[in-house]
């Protein structure tokens, strides 16, 4: 069957409020009724609008009419999706006072009568969004109060999107792209159908001590010259507070060492990525005297040569 452009039939912006739909149809119907109008089309025509005007000038019909309309235009063929019409009425038929299959599709051989008399339901369509938390907030779980734009519908039966406060739990665990589904907070139901879900696309914010890959954790650690050639034990950051890590003689910037299931927790509590402490020689922009000497011996008397 061919999709009806509704909006196209009244002459219309799909933006248009209840008064101008009405004002739209008026004018339309004196122009084309078949008892006055000399136009050859006019009976088609005059159905069409009242067909239009039938499913436009109701809320809840004009919603769903709307969660269709996107991806069609006038004259293409269409296909409404499984289980749309659960009200189980026949197609076609005298009850539906002349309207058009496309109609029938959609709300049913007795739509005309509005989606509650005729068993008409639709399900909420679901949303999506994106929130940023911190790594703490990975590692240990929080509860977060957001607030979101949320698809709602309006009084003239148009979808618009208000913001809406929740209170999100953050699983201990997760990782960045993961999805947290929020069960009954998405578009809203029509005819007495259920609410969509809301699935939340979860970000990690910048970290000024860690990078992150999956569950790892990379840390630069900043040591010093004689850190490096002596060894040393030194502190390095976790998420859960600073533990001592024995640092090799003969280290180089560059070694990475690793700190087993110090990363990001798995879920459930389950062991998780680990921490990786990316060594960083750094050597002191100004010397007192002494420290001059002591590198200027330290030069004369090394038989180390990195270049070679």
């Amino acid at each position: 069957m061919e999709y009806k452009d509704y909006y196209q039939i009244l002459g219309v912006e799909r933006s248009a409020d209840a008064n101008a739909i009405k004002a739209a149809y008026r004018k339309m119907a004196r122009k084309y009724h078949p008892d006055v109008s000399k136009e050859k089309d006019a009976e088609e025509r005059f159905k069409d609008l009242q067909e239009a005007h039938e499913v436009l000038k109701d809320p809840e019909k004009r919603a769903a009419y709307d969660q269709l309309g996107a991806n069609w235009r006038a004259g293409q063929d269409f296909r409404p999706p499984p289980g749309w019409n659960p009200s189980g009425a026949p197609h076609g038929g005298p009850d539906l006072g002349g309207f058009s299959d496309f109609f029938d599709s959609l709300f049913g051989a007795q739509g005309r009568g509005g989606f509650r008399s005729s068993g008409f339901q639709a399900h909420g369509e679901d949303s999506e969004a994106a929130i940023s938390i911190s790594l703490e907030d990975a590692a240990h779980g929080a509860q977060k109060n957001i607030t979101l734009e949320i698809p709602t519908l309006g009084p003239d039966g148009r979808m618009r999107r208000q913001p809406r406060n929740l209170q999100v739990r953050i699983p201990k665990g997760v990782t960045e792209g993961q999805r947290l589904r929020i069960a009954g907070q998405g578009g809203p139901g029509m005819g007495g159908g259920a609410n969509g879900d809301l699935y939340l696309h979860l970000r990690f914010l910048p970290h000024p001590q860690f990078r992150v890959e999956g569950r790892d954790l990379y840390h630069d650690l900043h040591i010093t010259p004689w850190e490096a050639a002596l060894g040393a034990s030194v502190e390095v950051p976790t998420l859960e507070g600073a533990v001592r890590m024995k640092i090799p003689a003969g280290s180089s910037s560059g070694k990475k060492l690793r700190l087993g299931g110090k990363g990001l927790p798995g879920p459930g509590g389950k062991t998780g990525g680990d921490l990786y402490a990316i060594l960083q020689i750094v050597v002191p922009k100004t010397l007192s005297e002494e420290e001059t000497a002591l590198f200027t011996q330290l030069a004369e008397v090394s038989t180390f040569h990195p270049r070679r």
